[in-house]
């Protein structure tokens, strides 16, 4: 007997006295409504009869329940709630066995936490993670987890959003048994053999909790304090776990749900709603269909052993990518093997790789000063100094050693992809991967189209991103494209600020107190006053008057001021690599606010946080309007995702959604007056959406 309920979402099937429920709602058998209806019918239907005597809740495709159906977020709850459902699965009379398998995440894992029974597949994986969405367990996470597993457990999985394997959550008390084999084969029979022992439910609530020690409640705050700074969820979630050690269950549990609907309508959780939302939307590319086939990938070249090029490879070889790596003479190519070697080593003393695994990975890499190696490579990365005439030189270089199919992609940061494209004779396969330093660890890819850019190589670029463990995003042609052309204005101003009166460690104090990992002179002197001052002297002929003579770093190199690398930048560092201030660098911005004829005045931290963010918000209006990114939310993500703008405010045009458009532009108006118009007139597309009424998401 077969009976389908809730529109297919959940089917019914009878073996022996076993009632099997499978759930069947792809891609990743979210809780959608359907779906909740359909396991309430199932436990209506199993305790109607008779004849059967327990319950197998299994799923179809490649995962158990992997949490909730976010496109009811923000919509009115239909019953039955999850919590709904969660009750009726642990007041049921007869045992349940949740058999889980992929994924049991988030609202799925709470469902199988009310049952009777866990089995799992030897791979299963369960979590639950939505404290990485600024939300909490909402339908009983809380209460029933540390009840299995223990308080200490429960509260690293809950406060951090990590995943366990089907092993640990064996060994943990989580799963009952592992099934090799047929999943739903092995389930039925588990519960079966329940059955013939006399059929016992089992209620995790019913459970005591267990004994623990107190102090690892405020422990754990202080590491969630470090390593979650500025996020309200994970604090919250320590409130909940030592609020059910002294609760009973049920109140326990009435109020984690209240605690869950606050989340939800809070700003953090939108935020990261957004972001994560965004990032699936940015893989959708104008002109690339689902048709669309990526072009196979399986050895890739990287002409430029220096610090992105060494990176690049990492990268690559890390993805399982043979690679050739190309330099321009033996030194520098030996140099760059060498640092390579260097990373890999470090991986290994840090233990998070195997030796092995680390000359697997050095086993694929080919160095070479000749191109001829390159004639079975499917993709050439260049990473070569910033200069066109010797990117361009490589390019023609490439288009002779490559075979046809093969893409030529550029690293570079600014310059024109078009003029690159324009060196060879097919400039249908070029495009840009814009990796950022250090290459093998941030996780933004801003992967760019030029004109005549095939839809394949652009679908191609974007595959191998998410191969490497990137977050790819798709720009057009602009100098510094999005991230480093709004870096630059948010730098423009930083130094301007300095002129204007402020010091270093209260611009840095002001952005990172915002949220931003690092501030921008700590950052300029972890990078190197060389090299800023290099990436200066390329950008010198499309400066404005100010912008040239604000020399500031220029001043500092002469100074001989490097940064961290010899002890002085914009601060000075001892044996600790701690910056402190240095009053010599106070009597180099004095010196240069007189020959510049600027007097100083005091700086409000609000005038140097709204500079810095409106420059750059006021920027990505016009990257949007020029088209040179695809939609709001691609901004965000790549400002998330690569230089640290704080998730929990969603990205620089979400917050800006946030905190209004009429606000903004009135700053923006305001500092048009106070610094230049050529700085800070309102971009069309922020004086459009404000006289419409609406916000850069509508």
């Amino acid at each position: 007997m077969t009976t389908e309920v809730s529109d297919k979402a959940v089917k019914c099937e009878a073996r022996g006295h076993v009632l099997v429920a499978t759930v069947d709602n792809p891609p990743v058998n979210a809780l959608s409504h359907a779906v909740r209806s359909g396991l309430v019918d199932a436990v209506e239907q199993l305790e109607a009869s008779p004849s059967l005597r327990a319950l197998v809740i299994v799923c179809r495709g490649k995962t158990f329940i992997a949490g909730a159906d976010l496109r009811e977020f923000g919509k009115p709850l239909q019953e039955p709630r999850l919590g709904v459902v969660i009750d009726r699965l642990d007041r049921c009379g007869k045992p349940i066995v949740a058999a889980l398998h992929g994924t049991a995440l988030g609202g799925g894992l709470e469902v199988a936490l009310a049952c009777s029974y866990r089995v799992a597949s030897p791979t299963a994986r369960m979590g639950l993670p939505e404290v990485k969405l600024g939300l909490l367990p909402g339908s009983g996470g809380t209460v029933r987890l540390p009840r299995l597993i223990g308080v200490e457990a429960a509260l690293t999985m809950i406060s951090e959003g990590g995943q366990i394997d089907a092993g640990a959550a064996r060994d943990q008390g989580l799963v009952d048994a592992m099934i090799e084999g047929d999943l739903t084969d092995g389930a039925v029979a588990f519960a079966e053999k329940v059955v013939s022992d006399g059929g016992s439910v089992r209620r995790v609530s019913d459970l005591p909790v267990p004994a623990f020690d107190p102090g690892i409640l405020a422990a754990k705050r202080t590491e969630l304090a470090r390593k979650f700074k500025g996020f309200s969820a994970p604090q919250l979630a320590v409130d909940l776990i030592e609020a059910m050690t002294k609760t009973p269950f049920a109140e326990a549990a009435a109020h984690e749900y209240d605690v869950c609907k606050t989340l939800i309508a809070s700003p953090q959780s939108r935020a990261l709603r957004h972001l994560f939302a965004a990032e699936r939307e940015a893989l959708k590319i104008d002109g690339v269909t689902p048709e669309t086939k990526p072009r196979d990938i399986a050895k890739v070249a990287v002409v430029g052993p220096g610090t992105m090029g060494r990176g690049i490879t990492v990268c690559l070889l890390n993805a399982g990518l043979p690679v050739v790596l190309v330099g321009r003479d033996d030194e520098t190519l030996s140099a760059g093997v060498e640092a390579i070697r260097r990373t890999f080593d470090s991986s290994v003393k840090r233990g998070s790789m195997q030796q092995a695994d680390a000359d697997a990975r050095l086993a694929r890499l080919t160095p070479t000063v000749d191109y001829a190696p390159l004639a079975d490579c499917d993709l050439a990365i260049e990473a070569v100094t910033e200069d066109l005439g010797v990117k361009c030189e490589v390019f023609r270089r490439l288009e002779a050693a490559l075979p046809e199919r093969a893409i030529i992609a550029t690293n570079t940061s600014f310059l024109d992809i078009e003029a690159l494209a324009d060196s060879i004779s097919r400039p249908e396969r070029v495009a840009g991967m814009h990796f950022f330093n250090p290459a093998n660890i941030m996780k933004l890819l801003e992967n760019v189209r030029g004109s005549r850019t095939s839809t394949d190589v652009l679908a191609t670029t974007t595959a191998l991103g998410k191969r490497l463990g990137k977050v790819p995003v798709m720009v057009g042609r602009s100098e510094g494209f999005v991230a480093n052309r709004m870096l630059s204005k948010r730098s423009r101003e930083a130094q301007f600020l300095l002129e204007d009166g402020a010091s270093p460690q209260q611009v840095d104090r002001v952005l990172a107190g915002f949220g931003f990992p690092i501030g921008p002179f700590a950052l300029a002197d972890l990078a190197g006053i060389d090299v800023m001052c290099a990436a200066r002297a390329a950008r010198f002929a499309r400066m404005t008057k100010r912008e040239q003579e604000c020399d500031i770093v220029d001043k500092l190199k002469a100074a001989g001021r490097l940064g961290q690398k010899n002890g002085a930048g914009y601060y000075r560092y001892g044996e600790d690599r701690k910056a402190q201030h240095d009053p010599a660098v106070d009597t180099i911005l004095e010196a240069h606010r007189a020959q510049r004829g600027r007097d100083r005045r005091d700086i409000s931290d609000q005038e140097i946080l709204e500079r810095c963010l409106y420059a750059m918000i006021n920027e990505a209006a016009r990257i949007l309007d020029e088209g040179a990114a695809a939609r709001p939310g691609d901004i965000d993500v790549i400002w998330t995702n690569g230089f640290g703008w704080p998730t929990y405010f969603g990205g620089p045009m979400f917050y800006a959604d946030q905190i209004g458009l009429p606000k903004v532009k009135d700053a923006l108006d305001h500092y048009s007056r106070l610094v230049g118009d050529e700085y800070f007139k309102p971009a069309r597309l922020i004086e459009r959406c404000v006289a419409e009424g609406r916000g850069f998401y509508g």
